[in-house]
């Protein structure tokens, strides 16, 4: 039976990069497939990127509490984490990995236990994460402002996790992330 690992962190904290880098380590993980109600993008598949669903079958989905949590980010644009295919993964043997926000990454924690490791990448400061955003050149300045403000707010989540990783030096974190997921899979 397979293990659950939930990361969460602000947008510019090096959390994607960080959870690519554990992916080709050789610790058998697998993302958890997320459901959305937006339209699949290019040559996106469902059940591979993401299970599609109208938003009327989400709401319907969350009337029945079939997910794990889910969030509605703009009027019927919703994403989540359906618990049928969490331990669908997981009873194949999967340890699952979730790149989620702070509360879902808290109710995932809730609802699994001692079978899930929470961790939170921290940025070193909000003044780094504000240079890394505008170093992207992909937002515009009110964006990269709504993300800092909501980086703030996910700050305040932290000490909720079981383990913080300040990612102030890239390759420090991953080497960090790697040791302390090895330790809790051997477990």
């Amino acid at each position: 039976m397979g293990k659950l690992i939930i990361f969460s962190a602000p947008s510019g904290s090096g959390k994607s990069t960080i959870i690519n880098y554990l992916l080709k380590q050789n610790l058998n993980l697998a993302f958890s497939i997320s459901a959305t109600s937006r339209p699949p993008r290019g040559t996106e598949q469902n059940g591979v990127e993401y299970f599609f669903l109208t938003p009327d079958e989400f709401r319907q989905k969350i009337a029945n509490g079939e997910f794990l949590e889910y969030e509605e980010v703009y009027k019927d644009r919703f994403y989540g984490t359906l618990k049928s295919q969490v331990e669908k993964q997981l009873s194949e043997g999967q340890n699952v990995i979730f790149d989620v926000d702070v509360v879902g990454g808290c109710n995932i924690k809730k609802f699994y236990g001692e079978r899930a490791l929470s961790v939170f990448i921290q940025p070193p400061s909000v003044e780094e994460l504000r240079k890394r955003l505008n170093g992207r050149g992909t937002d515009t300045p009110e964006v990269i402002e709504s993300r800092i403000a909501k980086a703030e707010f996910e700050l305040g989540y932290a000490d909720k996790f079981d383990v913080v990783i300040i990612n102030d030096e890239l390759e420090k974190a991953q080497a960090e992330a790697l040791e302390t997921i090895s330790n809790f899979l051997k477990k």
